[in-house]
């Protein structure tokens, strides 16, 4: 099983009830968009990656900082959906001084990106084209962050993702040339033996 790796999300948008709660919504990952990770690779989700992770136990924070917790799905604070676009999220900011802030900066327009964090536990990748593209089946994520610097961090998994593949891949192949020679060199022999088989008779 791979590291945890973070990846940008989409746009944060700020909604409020009659009550007065303040709740933060958005998609986490859109589905079939293909993304160019640091110029290493192209990267797309596809559909259904979220459908067992989001089940467990997921918590949104500030800026990725566990002591700055949003929201949490167990606490149903935190509600994710799969659909047919992606992942969306909801977070009812709570009535901390954290909450208070990021809601005064998502409405300001301060702070408008969300991240998240996630561990791929299925993947393919095509390396035919350029850059390879990796296409993630299934993920288990544990974290969405509001952010104040959205980036494509902790790319480095991906690419070791990638060289691993990539060997494997070569391995692979080499391992099916070398069946292929032997299947050759037998067949060669064998046509071999019963031209002299038949000289003899």
């Amino acid at each position: 099983m791979s590291e945890f790796e973070k990846r940008i999300a989409q746009q944060v948008e700020l909604r409020a009830d009659e009550s007065g709660t303040k709740t933060l919504t958005g998609y986490a990952a859109v589905f079939n968009s293909p993304t160019d990770i640091g110029g290493y690779f192209t990267e797309q989700i596809a559909p259904g990656a979220f459908a067992e992770t989001i089940k467990g136990d997921v918590r949104c924070l500030f800026n990725h900082d566990s002591d700055h917790v949003l929201g949490r799905t167990v606490a149903r604070t935190l509600r994710l959906f799969e659909d047919a676009k992606g992942l969306r999220f909801e977070v009812d900011l709570p009535d901390t001084s954290t909450g208070k802030d990021v809601g005064k900066l998502v409405e300001r327009g301060d702070v408008s990106g969300c991240s998240f964090n996630f561990r791929a536990t299925k993947q393919s990748w095509d390396d035919t084209v350029d850059p390879p593209l990796r296409t993630l089946e299934k993920l288990e994520i544990d974290e969405v962050s509001i952010v104040t610097f959205p980036a494509y961090a902790d790319t480095t998994v991906g690419v070791r993702s990638l060289d691993q593949w990539r060997s494997g891949s070569r391995s692979q192949q080499n391992n099916a040339a070398a069946a292929r020679r032997i299947a050759g060199k037998k067949a060669a022999m064998e046509q071999k033996f019963r031209g002299i088989r038949q000289d003899v008779s």
